[in-house]
């Protein structure tokens, strides 16, 4: 196919020379995310990331020559089924994810939610070449034997400075599906505790017996309760409570344990108010009577602020806050799954901001646009009562820590979270546009007020997403029939106007 520049999709009004991000060292930080969204920060956010293509550039098929060169080489060494594109990382910048063949397209996807500030990232650049990423990288600690002296200082200026409200502690670990995991078993290890009588009682020699054949009271009878169509990783004890896909579940051993119906709401939310509530009020009454009567009791619920990779499913913080009230209640921690969710992708740093609990959550969990994982809490029981029970050789990354200490300066000084609100409200409010133009083609939009955390339903959806390409755009599906976006928190009102421009070509070149 020709090169070709899309015409009538409105490039953005970019400086022509590229700046370079200023030293973390040498910025005056804010200390807040929550300061009010001006003109001027846009413009700062848009200078900042001059370097950007003006818009996308399609010259090939996708996968072209060059990239299925690639493929057939990489595939002799490593299973590549699931491809969804070849990248050249060297020339990809900020929004703008490039391919071996030159095709260069706007990523809404962003390496499924991971990429918070855009790709070589001038300032990501100046933190992977500070000494003390150096001597993260090559010396690389095993953290729970041997930390580095100044850990506590990186966890304090990094990951704790933006710990989730009512939270003031963290276990560092590798993935999403890893900070679940050690949050269960923090939820299991508390549980027990309280049943013995504090975590001074000492383990009993059956217990300790017991626990090496598999078998109880060492070994406990507890569970995790989740949600129907719910995702939370793919290791044993996560993929136990992932519900989202059978894919990810065929063949592996599974426990028994409880899942709850997750809210099915209808949209537009104003003209079904009284149908979801009910569907909520039914849901909230089916996770406690499980809480209640199933025969592995729960030590904990966990829950995504929304369903991300089981369809981008809604509901309404009426709906969470009666989850905090049921779990207070009968004494089940909660556990909130923000792995895709968090570090300001809904307009809020974490999404449960939006819901105004009553109480924080026991434990919050995170990784992705993070570029790091773990769980976060605040109840000292939560932290076992011996050393070694929560423990591996790694416990995480320092050099990760870094960059996401990193990231969160940048978060900050261009007010990013406050940029992807305002940019998500004007987003959709052009989807708005486009879903009453074409109702069949954008159903069931979603998202309103978080973010640019948006979804509609498409009876095509994969062809759509595969047409996305030709139309310079790398776009991402969740559920059954759900197109998810997932920009960057850079993402700005041009780049959404290159996006609506794209989206609305795919649906007019059936």
């Amino acid at each position: 196919m020709a090169a070709l520049r899309h015409s009538g999709l409105r490039p953005l009004s970019l400086a022509r020379k590229r700046l370079s991000a200023p030293s973390p060292a040498r910025q005056s930080l804010p200390q807040t995310l929550s300061r009010p969204f001006s003109a001027s920060t846009a413009r700062m956010v848009s200078s900042y990331y001059s370097g950007e293509p003006e818009g996308p550039v399609v010259k090939t098929d996708i996968p072209g020559p060059k990239s299925k060169e690639h493929l057939a080489a990489l595939d002799k060494v490593f299973d590549t089924r699931s491809t969804n594109m070849l990248a050249d990382y060297t020339k990809s910048f900020g929004n703008y994810i490039v391919d071996p063949d030159g095709n260069t397209l706007l990523d809404v996807y962003a390496q499924i939610a991971s990429i918070p500030i855009g790709y070589n990232n001038p300032a990501l650049v100046d933190a992977a070449k500070s000494p003390d990423m150096v001597n993260a990288i090559i010396n690389r600690p095993a953290l729970g034997n041997f930390p580095s002296h100044d850990w506590a200082s990186v966890l304090e200026t990094g990951i704790l400075k933006v710990a989730p409200k009512g939270c003031d502690q963290v276990f560092t670990a590798m993935a999403g599906s890893d900070a679940n995991e050690t949050a269960y078993k923090a939820a299991f290890m508390w549980r027990r505790q309280k049943e013995r009588g504090g975590p001074s009682v000492e383990f009993t020699e059956e217990e300790m017996s017991s626990a090496m054949n598999n078998q109880s009271p060492g070994a406990s009878q507890l569970s995790i309760m989740s949600f129907k169509t719910g995702f939370h990783g793919r290791l044993f004890g996560s993929l136990s409570t992932t519900r989202s896909k059978p894919i990810h579940k065929l063949d592996i051993p599974a426990f028994d344990w409880p899942q709850a119906t997750f809210p099915q709401l209808k949209y537009p939310l104003e003209e079904h108010a009284e149908e979801n509530a009910k569907a909520e009020a039914a849901a909230l009454e089916e996770v406690e009577h499980l809480i209640k009567t199933w025969h592995i009791p729960p030590a904990a619920v966990i829950v995504e602020p929304i369903q991300s990779e089981g369809g981008d499913n809604h509901a309404s913080p009426a709906f969470f806050r009666g989850l905090r009230e049921v779990t207070k209640k009968h004494g089940v921690l909660l556990i909130v799954d923000e792995v895709q969710t968090g570090v300001g992708a809904t307009g809020k740093f974490w999404a449960h901001d939006h819901w105004d609990l009553p109480t924080p959550p026991d434990m919050v969990t995170f990784s992705k646009k993070a570029q790091t994982a773990g769980y976060y809490f605040s109840n000292p029981e939560l932290r076992p009562n011996k050393p070694y029970r929560q423990f591996n050789t790694w416990m995480g990354d320092p050099a990760r820590a870094l960059l996401f200490r990193a990231i969160i300066d940048e978060v900050q000084r261009l007010n990013l979270v406050e940029n992807t609100a305002k940019v998500g409200d004007y987003l959709f409010g052009k989807l708005e546009e486009l879903s009453k133009k074409y109702p069949g083609e954008f159903q069931n939009l979603r998202g309103k007020g978080q973010g640019t955390f948006i979804a509609f339903d498409n009876p095509k959806r994969d062809q759509f997403l595969a047409k996305a390409k030709k139309f310079g755009v790398n776009i991402g599906g969740s559920g059954a029939n759900a197109v998810r976006l997932r920009p960057m928190l850079i993402f700005e009102q041009g780049h959404a106007d290159i996006l609506l421009g794209a989206l609305e070509k795919i649906v007019t070149s059936w």
